[in-house]
């Protein structure tokens, strides 16, 4: 039951900093202002219009038990109430009062006003909508009735104006500082996470310049640090690597050298064959290590890129079905070795190779499938792996180091992506690849 409560919570709240830090400064400040406000207009304003209603009806009926007396001067009291209460009275006889009339339910005022006036036994219509500074109320008396002008602030008051006045803006004023401090704190974090994503995608970024607080200054330093770590593994795995495939090049040149001078043209075109699998190796090898090399991020048409990929093959048996103008904001190059690899394995273990390009909301889908034998599912994870070769489904080749599937694996996660394997609708293997657009 918590639980369940829990996570029904937690799916309300918003899910960026900035609005949860929002949430945290503006709910108390809400929360308070409205109970004050409430405790106010409960307490103080609505009680002191009552008790203003209260007396004005008093004062009302005061003046139709004065008028009822024979002794009283009639004028005279009117002329009273005018000059020193500043209520207009006006008697109109043989009139009726009107059955309906004009009552705001919701107001304040009027509710009062109405409950006043039937506490003294008053027979009664009101209006305090027609005219702006005074309410219109009718008594009646005997076979007509009075008509008072009421000056408005009788019976309300105007404090309740300003104190909603000033209870709302210093809580708009104090909502709106906030939110200019929570943005300047939350900028430091959204431009690391910022960074962290596109040194993620293999990137060149400059170095980050921490700010902020304290703890996002020592995070923003301790990525740097990482950054520079990560660099200086991939620089090294290249130079290794480079260096490897350079010193072996020149002992392969000089055996190539010396076949051409042996007798045995079958013997030497066997060590040949050979000769030419090692530099294949090599070439593996250091587009392996190149994967790690920086290259400049640009956008451009996926669909016209792997339209010019397969017009180079040349190849009837590659069917397309394709999106037009697809964009996508990466590494052109690497996206071309990549799909490369994936057409090159295709079309060694295949004949009929389909590639499918879609854009599905917020990715791009490239499937490439082929009819050739597949790869068992218990293997989908193995065959990303640097140097995994199988000996079963897809015949060896010796002249394959197992590198093709891992660089392209490398390339697409390079982008943020992911590369998974399926069941072919050809018959054979189905490379997925999602990248996010």
């Amino acid at each position: 039951m918590f639980y369940g409560l829990n996570k029904f919570i937690k799916n309300l709240l918003p899910k960026r900093l900035f609005y949860r830090g929002l949430l945290i400064v503006a709910v108390p400040i809400i929360v308070l202002q409205t109970i004050i406000s409430i405790v106010f207009f409960d307490s103080l304003w609505i009680k002191t219009n009552s008790g203003m209603t209260r007396a004005l009806v008093s004062e009302v009926k005061t003046f139709i038990d004065a008028y009822d007396n024979d002794e009283t001067n009639k004028d005279f009291i009117i002329i009273l109430f005018k000059d020193h209460l500043g209520i207009n009275i006006k008697y109109e006889p043989d009139k009726i009062l009107p059955e309906e009339f004009k009552e705001r339910w919701f107001s304040p005022i009027d509710r009062s006003l109405r409950r006043e006036l039937k506490k003294k036994n008053l027979e009664y219509s009101f209006n305090t909508t027609s005219l702006k500074k005074v309410i219109d109320l009718k008594i009646k008396y005997s076979k007509g009735y009075f008509q008072f002008y009421i000056p408005r602030e009788r019976l309300t008051s105007s404090s309740a104006r300003v104190f909603g006045l000033w209870i709302t803006v210093p809580a708009i004023l104090m909502i709106t500082i906030a939110i200019i401090f929570l943005k300047n704190q939350t900028r430091p974090i959204i431009k690391l996470a910022e960074a962290s994503e596109r040194f993620g995608r293999g990137e060149d970024i400059d170095e980050f310049r921490p700010s902020g607080a304290l703890e996002i200054r020592k995070a923003g330093l301790e990525f740097n640090k990482m950054r520079e770590r990560i660099i200086r593994h991939l620089n090294q795995r290249s130079e290794m690597l480079s260096g490897i495939s350079h010193d072996l090049r020149t002992p392969l040149t000089r055996i190539k050298l010396q076949l051409e001078m042996i007798k045995d043209k079958n013997l030497s075109k066997k060590l040949s064959m050979d000769v030419d699998e090692m530099e294949k190796m090599l070439n593996d090898y250091l587009q392996f290590a190149s994967t790690g090399a920086i290259d400049k991020t640009e956008t451009f048409d996926l669909s016209e890129l792997l339209e010019n990929i397969i017009y180079k093959y040349e190849n009837p048996n590659i069917l397309k079905d394709f999106d037009s103008k697809i964009y996508f904001n990466g590494r052109k190059n690497l996206i071309q070795r990549c799909i490369n690899n994936l057409i090159d394995n295709s079309i060694k273990y295949g004949k009929k190779i389909k590639i499918i390009i879609k854009k599905q909301q917020s990715n791009i889908v490239i499937s490439i499938e082929d009819d050739g034998p597949g790869i068992p599912k218990t293997e989908y994870e193995n065959v990303i792996k640097p140097f995994y070769k199988i000996d079963k489904s897809r015949s060896e080749t010796k002249s394959s180091v197992g590198l093709g599937l891992s660089i392209s694996s490398d390339i697409v996660k390079s982008h943020g992506g992911d590369i998974n394997f399926e069941k072919s609708n050809l018959g054979g293997l189905k490379v997925k690849i999602v990248l996010p657009v």
